[in-house]
């Protein structure tokens, strides 16, 4: 994740030190057009000339020393007693003397899994968490897409039960399902939406072509990674494997049972469900589909993004050369 003061992504100062030492512009003038002092477009280029590409990467802001940070022995004193107690803070806390706010730091920062989700009897990890290991980020546009599958039931026209309320003759129509098939890039949650008529391969490797498309369109060009569920339109379908091969990107899948590894994605599809989908009472299936284009624009050019900063996803593309 950038820098919450941060003025440039990855992305931007690559483009900074490449229209300065590539192309050969004044320092003073790419820093300007890029919304960044002078000083901070010449600290750029030295460390790009001093260290390379990994010179423009996020560094730790925190201090190089941390002398009041519990002292390892005791760290491992705690761990120890929770192995042997399987008891929470307090318990630990009576037992080795360490506080239990301390305690509580030193579980998290050794990611010991709750007791919840641990056997009783051993102690051993069965059940998965409603996490990831850890919350990641890709540090560069393009990294890695997100793509997922949401089933929405379609409406009849004239309204359905949000506008006539739940009856039979409303409720009994049997007209199907729309399927919103969704990609949302890891680093900027730059999003593309479509509405189709099914989940086959063949429709999902045409979508992931017309996805990469519009991404490239807003200057992610490149796509390294894409990651999705284990449906079998996605793991076995020969199409989306030649889909990814085309654009030179790596299939990657979820955890099985654990659908939040694919969170971006899922919680991209919680949003269209409580902005779009299901915001307003919509007259027919096409009066909600025509809405779904102008709040996708909204969404990428407008809407803030806690994870942003508050910023919308946009932001985080920088100006084309």
């Amino acid at each position: 994740m950038a820098h919450a003061n941060a003025r440039l992504t990855f992305h931007g100062r690559c483009l900074l030190v490449r229209r300065v030492v590539e192309e050969g512009r004044p320092v003073a003038h790419v820093a300007a057009e890029m919304g960044v002092s002078r000083q901070c477009g010449h600290r750029w280029v030295r460390r790009y000339l001093a260290e390379g590409r990994d010179g423009l990467r996020e560094r730790r802001s925190g201090p190089r020393s941390s002398p009041r940070r519990t002292p390892p022995e005791t760290e491992q004193r705690v761990l120890a007693a929770r192995d042997e107690l399987r008891a929470g803070p307090d318990r630990l806390a009576a037992a080795t003397g360490v506080p239990a706010r301390t305690i509580t730091r030193i579980l998290r920062r050794h990611g010991t899994q709750p007791l919840s989700a641990c056997d009783p009897l051993t102690g051993t990890p069965i059940r998965a968490t409603r996490m990831s290991s850890r919350r990641y980020e890709h540090p560069a546009p393009g990294d890695m897409i997100h793509l997922d599958v949401k089933k929405l039931g379609r409406i009849p026209d004239g309204g359905g039960h949000r506008v006539h309320g739940r009856s039979e003759q409303v409720r009994g129509r049997g007209i199907g399902y729309d399927y919103l098939h969704t990609a949302i890039d890891d680093h900027t949650r730059l999003a593309y939406i479509e509405v189709l008529t099914d989940e086959k391969g063949e429709t999902c490797a045409a979508f992931l072509a017309r996805a990469a498309t519009f991404f490239a369109a807003h200057g992610i060009t490149r796509i390294e990674r894409v990651m999705t569920d284990n449906a079998k339109n996605y793991r076995i379908s020969r199409a989306f494997q030649q889909a990814c091969t085309a654009l030179g990107a790596r299939q990657k899948f979820t955890r099985p049972h654990c659908p939040w590894t694919n969170g971006k994605a899922e919680r991209l599809n919680r949003t269209l469900a409580t902005e779009w989908a299901y915001r307003q009472p919509y007259a027919s299936n096409q009066h909600r589909t025509d809405a779904l284009g102008p709040w996708l624009d909204y969404y990428n050019h407008q809407r803030p993004h806690s994870a942003l900063g508050g910023q919308p996803p946009i932001s985080r593309l920088s100006p084309s050369p």
